[in-house]
């Protein structure tokens, strides 16, 4: 158990850190955050406040549907990833004040390969999902409205437009939308899979196994 806590720590900590590397690429980040990058611009309280008070409100409809999502690991994220990122994007912004493409470019990559690998880390240690995550599984196992990757894309989806439209009503200009919403959120939503598999496989897997071993 923890080795699991530790797994799960970790993993939020470098998603945390991930999203930060996300934003100083300005290229777009994955769904759930392009959704609070609009709220973010439309309340003006801290990044990591926000995030605490929409998870909360997504942990009560976990709560409702199906709580046995709910573990450790989701309150780690809950509490943790948003003031992670918060803080990991403001030291970006202060090594890199005014980023070329190249190096937006190499965050974009970097980013994307760190945030499989905790990702890998998070979901092997399965001590509970991500207050967002247990919406589309609720979807699928407690409402059977269809199969979960399908649906996972679905609130992807919703989410991308929520934050596109949270931006605009904030007063945001068009040009700056592929920001947050751009190729990052095509990559995440769609491609992401086969990068956390292999550190899983490869990884997080036989990291957790290393400590589940009887002692000689």
């Amino acid at each position: 158990m923890k080795r699991r806590i530790l797994m799960s720590v970790l993993g939020v900590l470098i998603a945390g850190m991930s999203v930060g590397i996300f934003k100083l690429a300005a290229f777009g980040v994955d769904p759930f955050q392009a959704f609070m990058s609009g709220i973010d611009h439309l309340i003006p309280i801290s990044f990591g406040t926000l995030y605490v008070i929409v998870n909360a409100v997504l942990l009560l409809f976990s709560l409702l549907f199906n709580r046995r999502m709910i573990g450790i690991a989701t309150f780690i994220n809950l509490f943790l990833l948003g003031y992670v990122t918060q803080y990991s994007y403001a030291f970006l912004q202060y090594v890199f004040p005014e980023p070329s493409i190249l190096v937006r470019a190499l965050a974009l990559i970097i980013g994307i390969v760190i945030l499989c690998f905790a990702s890998a880390f998070y979901m092997t240690a399965d001590l509970g999902v991500s207050t967002y995550d247990a919406v589309a599984i609720v979807m699928a196992n407690t409402w059977h409205l269809g199969k979960f990757q399908y649906l996972r894309i679905a609130t992807d989806v919703v989410c991308v437009v929520l934050g596109i439209v949270l931006f605009l009503v904030s007063g945001g200009a068009w040009q700056q939308i592929p920001t947050f919403a751009g190729i990052g959120t095509i990559v995440t939503a769609f491609f992401m899979g086969p990068l956390i598999e292999f550190f899983n496989v490869h990884v997080a897997r036989p990291f957790l196994a290393r400590g589940e071993k009887p002692e000689a």
